[in-house]
């Protein structure tokens, strides 16, 4: 960009900053604080889908959690990504070491309950459910997708670790979606 160029798009910001009233300064603003109580209601208006995240506990018995920070990561090779809370006992399952599995099952709006279950701190969530072992991975029964996973990526950030999962087999079936918004398991995508 020549001197000409480079005065013309200086007077152009000039003008821009007279518009919104800063009279030319511009002022550096210092970031707030952001309390958790806000961050999380503001992402309580994020709307998502849910999924059971299932491993095997050491000592051989299953274990789960309900997330709803799960998505695709890459088409090549097949993976996905998931949050999960440190403290929880999936979580540590998950991440305890070199090739772990794990299973991601997105739930359908008919499930509402197997959501609620996931989301308790019951230390056996499987006693009411449908389910078997694919492998060394719990297997929930009647659920519209299951990406049976190995652990790849291992994240930690604050509360929370992300882990890629790389899609090691898949099953797909069709229903809508069960939909979390505004910490409610009810909504429909309409249609």
């Amino acid at each position: 960009m020549d001197l000409r160029q480079q005065e013309k798009q200086q007077e152009r910001q000039r003008e821009m900053q007279r518009e919104r009233g800063t009279g030319g300064a511009v002022s550096e603003a210092v970031p707030e604080a952001v309390s958790g109580a806000v961050f999380t209601e503001a992402m309580s208006r994020l709307v998502s889908g849910v999924a059971v995240v299932c491993a095997r506990r050491g000592d051989g018995r299953p274990s789960g959690l309900l997330v709803s920070s799960v998505c695709s990561y890459s088409a090549d090779p097949p993976s996905v990504l998931v949050a999960l809370a440190r403290t929880s006992r999936t979580c540590r399952e998950i991440t305890a070491g070199p090739d772990a599995y794990f299973g991601v099952h997105l739930l359908a709006r008919s499930h509402a309950a197997l959501a609620r279950t996931f989301a308790g701190s019951s230390r056996d969530k499987f006693a009411d459910v449908l389910w078997d072992w694919d492998g060394t991975v719990p297997r929930l029964a009647g659920v519209p997708v299951y990406a049976k996973c190995r652990a790849g990526a291992v994240i930690p950030h604050g509360d929370h670790v992300i882990v890629v999962g790389e899609v090691v087999g898949c099953a797909v079936a069709e229903d809508d979606p069960l939909v979390y918004f505004r910490r409610r398991l009810d909504w429909s995508l309409g249609g």
